[in-house]
């Protein structure tokens, strides 16, 4: 290890010093009951609230998977997702987040989502509450295992150890901070690590851009590849027998342009979609500690999400300049932001720097893991199996849930080949299409039932896999991405299956009247 790596290792040990230094200061109060662990008391103020929402979502693949997308194959995959992610989080903001914080309250003080879904819908046999718990565990394991490949790429890149080890000790320090703080401690440490984020993507941007020789080097240097700065192109790497791209006279080989219609802008613009769906960002809606600082939250969260993923799919763009021929294959390509931060800035100042992908992993894995552990100690253990278990009980449950989910996340990990970028796609279509759809029909349409909830779920959640493993292998039309066809089916699922069964109950229309007038008292 040279003198670089070893002031790069300091930084970040610094760094995620810090962050155990947050888990420990708010240990004994998440150990206090299970709300305070699950969902922080609702103490949340605005600025933790907004910055810590889309530091979860975001995750590692905002710092190496959206720029590796840009660096292999240019503006439109990247500009297009960036868009609707843009979109999504605004609409999520301004039509969610009031509603479904005074819900929450209204049905029965709900601290989780499986929760507010069943009490939502007064069930007594918690059907609803296992079909919601059961998808979160499989969808946030998968989740999960991005975060690890994504500590595994890094590490490894770094310090130039195996991938499968650095993954491995990436997950162990994930799972032991996340059993430490709870919900509090990682919404506190989601706040900073937005904060790095944020400063490392701009720092890196104008130290590349200016050593590119400006932005107007950059840009000429983009429009000289097919279809790398189009909108409505994409730009297409030639591959050898080995997967990797070719190289001539010093230059990476393109082919010609692949048309990049409607259809495919749609595909991108569907991320948006998923915003509906997020655990790990509704539950934000329902920490905060009053509904009227939504408002400033949101505009918080925009500011934040507009300038990082432009800022993001930039870096890819002037990656391509600096270091054509360094990544030479589609995964490689999602260390570009690691090979610029380590040969733009002096070693300590990278390692900083390299706090910032550390910082979205954290921020996103432990989000992901302690909503699927409470998934099963809550919502499983205690409301289905042990009705009368103890607080301390559930949190004995939660934390090998913890430890059960993390051992499987690593073994979807093990490939140092995986693309950060897919595994998050899927994941992301996963929750999208199973709750998004309804948790919009729960929050506006007051004929929905748990019938159609029901079918909602189940329905949008086979429906992603389907269209994944099935349906999407026919091409054309059918290649669109899953999300938006599995939410447009899970939408139809639950009108038809509400419309053909039993109307609500009056408590429940009661409930829904109430919320929609602003009726609700703090629990």
């Amino acid at each position: 290890m040279n003198g670089n790596t070893i002031q790069i290792l300091i930084a970040m040990v610094i760094y995620m010093a810090a962050v155990i230094g947050i888990g420990a200061f708010y240990a004994k109060r998440a150990n206090k009951n299970s709300e305070e662990y699950f969902l922080g008391g609702r103490s949340l103020g605005p600025w933790v609230t907004a910055m810590s929402a889309e530091a979860s979502d975001m995750s590692g693949w905002l710092l190496m998977g959206l720029p590796g997308v840009a660096y292999w194959c240019g503006l439109a995959d990247a500009a297009w997702t960036a868009i609707g992610l843009a979109i999504g989080t605004y609409l999520n903001w301004l039509i969610v987040s009031k509603r479904l914080r005074r819900y929450s309250v209204r049905a029965n003080n709900s601290i989780t989502l499986p929760e507010f879904f069943s009490n939502r819908f007064r069930e007594k046999k918690k059907v609803i509450m296992t079909i919601a718990a059961a998808f979160i565990l499989i969808f946030f394991t998968v989740y999960a295992s991005s975060c690890f490949v994504t500590c595994g790429k890094l590490f490894s890149t770094l310090f130039g150890a195996p991938y499968v080890a650095m993954m491995i000790v990436g997950a162990i320090f994930v799972l032991l901070y996340t059993i430490l703080g709870g919900f509090l401690a990682e919404s506190i440490s989601d706040f900073m690590q937005a904060i790095v984020m944020i400063v490392a993507l701009s720092v890196i941007v104008i130290i590349s851009t200016v050593r590119a020789g400006g932005i107007g080097a950059v840009l000429e240097n983009a429009q000289s590849i097919p279809g790398f700065l189009e909108f409505f192109g994409l730009a297409t790497p030639t591959l050898d027998a080995n997967g990797q791209q070719l190289v001539e006279a010093g230059k990476p080989v393109f082919g010609t342009v692949s048309e990049y219609g409607i259809l495919s802008v749609c595909s991108m613009l569907a991320w948006g979609l998923g915003y509906f769906g997020m655990p790990q960002v509704l539950l934000r809606f329902m920490a905060i500690r009053k509904e009227e600082e939504l408002k400033r939250s949101r505009r918080i969260a925009m500011v934040w999400v507009v300038i990082s993923l432009g800022v993001a799919v930039f870096i890819g763009i002037v990656g391509r300049q600096l270091y054509p021929t360094l990544h030479l294959t589609k995964s490689s390509a999602e260390s570009i932001f690691i090979t610029l931060a380590t040969s733009s800035l002096p070693a300590l100042l990278a390692g900083f720097v390299m706090a910032g992908i550390l910082a979205a992993t954290i921020s996103s894995s432990d989000s992901y893991l302690l909503i699927a552990a409470s998934a099963f100690a809550k919502n499983i253990f205690q409301g289905v199996c042990k009705k009368n278990a103890t607080d301390k009980q559930v949190m004995l449950v939660s934390r090998i849930t913890l430890l059960v989910l993390t051992l499987i996340g690593i073994v979807i990990a093990m490939d140092e080949n995986s693309v950060i970028f897919q595994i998050v796609s899927f994941a992301w279509a996963g929750f999208g299409a199973t709750f998004g759809p309804l948790m919009l029909f729960s929050l506006f349409w007051k004929r929905t039932n748990k019938a159609g909830a029901i079918a909602g779920m189940i329905g949008g959640a086979g429906m992603v896999f389907l269209w994944k493993l099935v349906i999407s292998k026919l091409g054309g039309v059918f290649a669109i991405y899953e999300l938006l066809p599995a939410f447009i089916f899970s939408s139809v699922c639950i009108v038809v299956f509400s419309l053909l069964t039993k109307a609500p109950s009056k408590e429940i229309e009661e409930d829904f009247e109430a919320v929609r007038a602003g009726k609700v008292e703090e629990a």
